[in-house]
């Protein structure tokens, strides 16, 4: 082994899509037969060196700080190719190694008219999504692609050594669904003991190619599963006994990003690994106790937020690390989690207000925190002028103007419990009944309708100018009349006007908002070559004008039925954001709650009496840890009602859910009161 020192400061991961989208681009295409797959491996081998000395020049400069983690599509999708653990269904796509070609890669990703892909799922707290491993007794493992190996020896031939990384294997595991052959009762985690040769040979091959170090995420360990403590500490203790007795490998680095690792941490301590990564930022520190069982151990401390987009409070972090430093003889500096969550670069956004941008780290910003806060262990001196800086700025941020509103506190403050609920359901009815005259099991459709290339270049030329805002506008009305006809035609009974206006559910919102801004490059991974560029909430929330109101009264006048306004919930806008992190998730909830509530009465003044809120998003805020989830489900349950409990009796509001599975919320959902 190369080199024993881990850095004092690293980046766990760092966004893969490209500055500007570049892999999203040559992805697509790709796909598209514009390019051929040596032009996409050209643009991915691009991408790869320029996040590399792009790092480096960052500051993070040692061997092994600069993380591996490119991914054409997904890392996990990526752990199935190089595990060989491909579902028997997609047999025909392997060659006569098992191995998958990059079609056949994206094949698993993306299906064909007659495969279904592989199923894809929230990753943990945060808005990107993986793709499912499909696991059985059936399956078969084998070391069936080289990637990770050549992409490191790519890094190394051009002066920087990478760390690479994998899905560690209790995680893949836990993450897996039963396969199709599998019996009811069979556990993807019992196929432990034939995983475990497979990363094995993975650790020989890129202790071969130079690695000093690899890193293997753990992130599962985090969340409370179905599998029992118990099980999931043997498979724990198993795989890195395993893994950690292979005679030639690199150091390993075992990552547990998202929350704190809770009981878990003593079982990893107690493994031969050589540096675990916990997130302290939304996790607390480790008692003393459990510190001490690390030994010999690098202790990797998240103490930057890699989830969020708020510049750190340096100092309070500083704290963090005099705390840890009391205890743990080796230390190393990170951010929580892979800042693939956040965009890039916070200097591209000149759009933004100099103050704004100031309050804000995306993921350059913050693997430069990091590399300040590394210096507490080399040389403090040197870096406290940036600690003082940070300090100053987010003392500034509490006192800057729109961030405390003393209206909408006001406002918030005087809520009573009745503001938050509606007529009993037998009073509604009667009253709908009598406003709608709708049949006993209507018919309607969940609101948005295809957004057609024209409506795509309509806006984008609204936005350059190109066209006015009347010409934009009654491009808009026309595609709303050609909706409504087809409703009436089809004999629909509550209609819907399309929204061709709304470029996003939630940034069409936060565009109309006070507290919020939106970016211009500040693009996210959502999935393969999906990205979104959340809004960002920086203050409170207000409404200083109807958003909706004029689409939805010209609406109506198309129809004599009843035409529904369009809403998207206080839960959805704010899980599909960048929030303030300066104050509870649920007041913040209940000012966007109470701006959908002058909206929602302003719909109604205009005559609108079916109104939809929607709340797809309900379930993906649900935090990992049982223990937290109820007080979760209280205040975003009471801000949906909150937004909606102004509504007159003869007022039918509706909801949509989706993406989700809703089993564990179901109570949650009937609370909601709709209707």
């Amino acid at each position: 082994r190369r080199r024993h020192c881990l850095p004092v400061g690293l980046d766990p991961g760092y966004p893969r899509i490209g500055r500007r989208r570049e892999l999203k681009k040559a992805v697509e295409a790709y796909w598209a037969g514009k390019i051929d797959a040596a032009a996409l491996d050209a643009a991915a081998k691009e991408i790869q060196l320029g996040t590399a000395k792009r790092l480096q020049g960052l500051g993070l400069t040692e061997a092994a700080a600069v993380p591996g983690t490119f991914s054409y599509y997904d890392q996990v999708l990526d752990a199935i190719a190089h595990l060989g653990a491909v579902p028997a269904r997609f047999g025909n796509l392997l060659n006569a190694e098992g191995q998958l070609d990059i079609d056949g890669y994206f094949t698993l990703a993306r299906g064909t008219k007659d495969q279904q892909p592989l199923e894809m799922t929230k990753w943990f707290d945060t808005n990107y999504h993986y793709l499912v491993p499909e696991i059985g007794p059936e399956t078969t493992f084998s070391l069936a692609s080289n990637r990770i190996v050549e992409e490191f020896e790519y890094a190394l031939a051009n002066g920087v050594e990478t760390r690479p990384y994998i899905v560690g294997p209790v995680t893949f595991l836990l993450l897996s669904k039963a396969s199709d052959a599998a019996t009811a009762d069979f556990d993807p985690l019992s196929r432990l003991e034939d995983v475990l040769p497979v990363y094995a040979a993975l650790l020989e091959k890129l202790a071969a190619a130079g690695a000093s170090w690899v890193q293997l995420d753990e992130p599962a360990l985090v969340v409370d599963q179905d599998t029992s403590a118990e099980e999931i500490q043997a498979a724990v203790e198993r795989s890195y006994e395993v893994l950690s007795a292979v005679a030639s490998r690199p150091r390993l680095f075992v990552s547990t990003p998202y929350g704190a690792l809770n009981g878990q941490f003593g079982t990893l301590a107690a493994t031969n690994i050589d540096a675990l990564h916990i997130d302290v930022f939304k996790g607390a520190v480790p008692s003393a106790e459990a510190l001490a069982a690390l030994g010999n151990k690098t202790l990797v401390a998240g103490v930057v937020d890699g989830h969020n987009i708020w510049r750190n409070d340096l100092q309070a972090s500083a704290d963090k690390i005099a705390e840890l430093k009391k205890t743990v003889a080796k230390l190393a500096i990170s951010t929580s989690t892979s800042t693939q969550h956040v965009p890039h670069d916070v200097d591209e956004e000149t759009r933004l207000s100099a103050q704004l941008r100031s309050w804000l780290a995306f993921a350059d910003q913050k693997a430069v925190e990091v590399v300040t806060l590394a210096g507490l262990l080399t040389d403090p001196l040197a870096v406290q002028p940036a600690i003082d800086e940070a300090t100053r700025i987010i003392a500034s941020r509490a006192e800057a103007e729109g961030v405390r509103r003393a209206d909408v506190r006001a406002r918030i403050a005087a809520l009573t419990p009745a503001d938050f609920n509606r007529s009993d359901y037998g009073v509604r009815e009667a009253a709908q009944e009598k406003a709608l005259h709708l049949p006993p099991l209507p018919t309607t459709t969940i609101g948005s309708f295809p957004q057609t290339s024209e409506i795509r270049t309509a806006r984008a030329r609204a936005n350059k100018g190109d066209l006015t805002t009347e010409q934009y506008e009654q491009l808009m009305k026309d595609e709303i009349k050609r909706v409504v006809e087809l409703q009436e035609e089809l004999g629909f009974d509550v209609l819907v006007h399309g929204e061709p206006e709304r470029n996003d559910m939630v940034q069409y919102f936060a565009e109309n908002l006070e507290g919020f801004d939106v970016t211009v490059h500040g693009w996210v991974q959502s999935y393969g070559s999906r990205c979104t560029r959340p809004s960002i909430l920086w203050g409170d929330v207000t409404r200083s004008a109807p958003i909706t109101v004029d689409w939805a009264k010209y609406a109506q006048s198309l129809t004599e039925k009843p035409m529904k306004g369009m809403l998207t919930g206080p839960v959805t806008i704010l899980a599909w954001s960048f929030v303030r992190d300066d104050q509870p998730l649920g007041e913040t909830a209940n000012q966007v709650a109470l701006a959908l509530r002058d909206e929602i009465a302003d719909l109604e003044a205009a005559g609108i009496r079916v109104i939809q809120v929607d709340e797809p998003a309900l379930r993906e805020l649900l935090p990992l840890r049982k223990a937290d989830q109820a007080a979760y489900l209280d205040w975003s349950v009471n801000s949906f009602r909150l937004s909606t409990a102004g509504a007159a009796d003869a007022t039918q509001i509706h909801t949509h859910l989706c993406y989700s599975e809703f089993g564990a919320i179901i109570d949650a959902i009937d609370g909601l009161d709709a209707t």
